[in-house]
C-alpha cells in the first residue's frame, strides 16, 4: 500500500502483517484470481467480534463503553474539521474490531529472507494470472501508462502485489478499522488523521461508507491506498465524477500511475538492473544512500550480470539484499519511487521483478544463498545486544534489522576483516557471542 511516515507498523501496508515487511505481505495472499476486476466489496454481515480487547502491557482494556466515549469526542473534533453531520453518523455506527488491534500488535517470530519473500511475491502463478489480467484491463493500463509515463507492467505489478489483481481488498470497513486503531491509541494521531481523510472521501461523494472496504490498517481498494494518499493522488479517469479505486479499473490504473509518477518515476531509466560487482568490491557501500552515476560504478568494474554495459542512470546505488553471497542490483530513482509506495526493499524488488516478468523477461539470474536460515526476532535482538556491548552501536535491541543495526554490523565485520555486507547470519551471531 502507499507508504507514509505514519503507515508503519505496513506499511503504506506494505498491508501488512507486521512492520514494514508485513505491510508488504501481499505475497502470501491466496491467488484465486477472478476473471474480471472485483466489484466493490459488500459489507460483511453477521460478523461478531469481542466487545472488549485484552490490554497491551501498560495500556487500559479496550471495551465498548470506552469506544463509545471515544467516538463522541472524535465526532466533535471531526465536525470542527468540516466533516458533515450526515457523514459523521458513520463514525457513530463504527464497530470496535478486536482483530484490527490484534493484527496491529502482532509481531512475527521469524523474518523472511529476500528469496522466501520473492518466491511468493513473484510466483509462477502470479505471473501467469498477471498476464491474463493485463489483457483484460489493457485499455485502462495502457491509457494510464501513456498519461503518466509509468509502464503498464509496473502498474499491474503493484496491483498484483497489493490485492492479487483485485481478489483481496481486505474485509474491513475502513471506518471501523481506523476508528478502532485510533481508539486503541498506539498510533492514535496517525489513525485519526487517516479517519478524517476517509470521512472527507465520503463527503466528496467518491464512495459511501458501506462500500469503503480494505485492510485492517485502513488501506483501500485494488491498489490499497490509505485515505490521505487517495485524497492527494486518486484520479477520476473514467469521467463519472467519482474517484473509484474499488470498481473502476480506469480509476485504479490512473490513480496508481499518478502516485508513482509523482514519487519521481523516470521513464528513461529501468527500475533496476542486476549487476556483478568486481572481485574487490566494498560491500560496505551497498546502501541506498551511497549514490553515484552509473558511469562511475562502471569505472569501478561493476557490470550487468550479462557482462554488457550498464544503462545510463543518475544517482544510482548498489544493493545486495542477501549480502555478498547473493544477487546485487543497481537501483535509481524508479526503485525509490516504488519505495514511496511501500518502504520495504523486498517489496520494491517484488514489484520490479514482477513487472519485468509480466513484460516477458526473465527473473533474477544469480543464485540466492538458500542455505542461510533467517534469524528469529529473538536472535536478532541477541545480535543487537552483542553489538552494543562490544561498542558497535546497533540502536535499540528491537529484533528488527534497521539502518543502525546494519551500520553496527558492518563496523564489526570490518573490525574482523570480514566482508562488510551487513547481512545477519547465525555464524555472525555465534562469533559475537563467543567474544570474537
Amino acid at each position: 500500500m502507499p507508504y507514509t511516515a505514519f503507515s508503519q507498523p505496513r506499511s503504506l501496508l506494505v498491508i501488512a502483517c507486521v512492520a514494514a515487511v508485513s505491510l508488504a505481505g501481499c505475497a502470501s495472499r491466496p491467488e484465486n484470481i477472478p476473471t474480471t476486476p472485483s466489484a466493490p466489496a459488500a459489507p460483511i454481515s453477521g460478523v461478531v467480534e469481542p466487545t472488549s480487547v485484552a490490554p497491551e502491557e501498560g495500556r487500559p482494556r479496550l471495551d465498548a463503553q470506552g469506544f463509545e466515549r471515544w467516538k463522541q469526542a472524535f465526532m466533535v473534533k471531526a465536525g470542527a474539521a468540516g466533516i458533515s453531520p450526515a457523514t459523521l453518523r458513520n463514525v457513530s455506527n463504527a464497530r470496535l474490531r478486536a482483530s484490527a488491534v490484534n493484527s496491529d500488535r502482532a509481531q512475527p517470530e521469524f523474518t523472511r529472507t529476500p528469496w522466501q519473500y520473492l518466491d511468493g511475491a513473484v510466483s509462477p502463478l502470479r505471473i501467469k494470472n498477471g498476464k491474463a489480467k493485463m489483457q483484460e484491463a489493457a485499455p485502462a493500463l495502457q491509457s494510464a501508462a501513456k498519461r503518466y509515463g509509468v509502464p503498464a507492467t509496473v502498474i499491474a505489478a503493484i496491483w498484483g502485489m497489493e490485492s492479487n489483481y483485485g481478489s483481496n481488498f481486505g474485509n474491513f470497513s475502513t471506518i471501523d478499522a481506523l476508528a478502532t486503531l485510533a481508539y486503541e491509541g498506539r498510533r492514535a494521531e496517525w489513525a485519526e488523521k487517516e479517519l478524517i481523510a476517509a470521512l472527507r472521501i465520503i463527503d466528496n461523494g467518491d464512495i459511501d461508507a458501506a462500500h469503503m472496504m480494505g485492510s485492517w490498517a485502513g488501506a483501500m481498494g485494488h491498489t490499497q491506498f490509505l485515505p490521505s494518499v487517495f485524497l492527494q493522488y486518486a484520479v477520476d479517469a473514467d469521467g463519472d465524477g467519482r474517484r473509484d479505486i474499488w470498481g473502476s479499473m480506469a480509476d485504479v490504473a490512473a490513480s496508481t500511475a499518478n502516485y508513482i509518477a509523482s514519487s519521481g518515476w523516470n521513464m528513461n531509466e529501468p527500475w533496476a538492473v542486476e549487476v556483478r560487482p568486481p572481485a574487490n568490491f566494498d560491500y560496505a557501500r551497498t546502501e541506498l544512500s551511497q549514490r553515484q552515476n552509473s558511469s562511475a560504478w562502471a569505472s569501478e568494474g561493476v557490470q550487468t550480470i550479462s557482462g554488457q554495459a550498464l544503462p545510463t542512470m543518475a544517482g544510482a546505488a548498489i544493493i545486495a539484499p542477501a549480502g555478498a553471497r547473493g544477487p546485487a542490483f543497481m537501483v535509481g530513482s524508479n526503485f525509490r519511487a516504488i519505495l514511496r509506495y511501500n518502504n520495504s526493499t523486498n517489496y520494491a524488488l517484488g514489484v520490479g521483478l514482477l513487472s519485468q516478468q509480466l513484460a516477458g523477461n526473465g527473473g533474477v539470474i544469480a543464485d540466492w544463498p538458500r542455505d542461510l536460515a533467517p534469524l528469529s526476532r529473538e536472535q536478532t535482538r541477541a545480535l543487537q545486544n552483542s553489538l552494543n556491548q562490544r561498542g558497535f552501536s546497533a540502536g535499540t535491541a528491537d529484533g528488527v534489522m534497521g539502518p543502525a543495526t546494519r551500520a553496527g554490523l558492518r563496523q564489526y565485520q570490518q573490525s574482523q576483516g570480514l566482508v562488510a555486507d551487513a547481512y545477519p547470519t547465525l555464524e555472525l551471531l555465534q562469533r559475537l557471542q563467543a567474544g570474537m
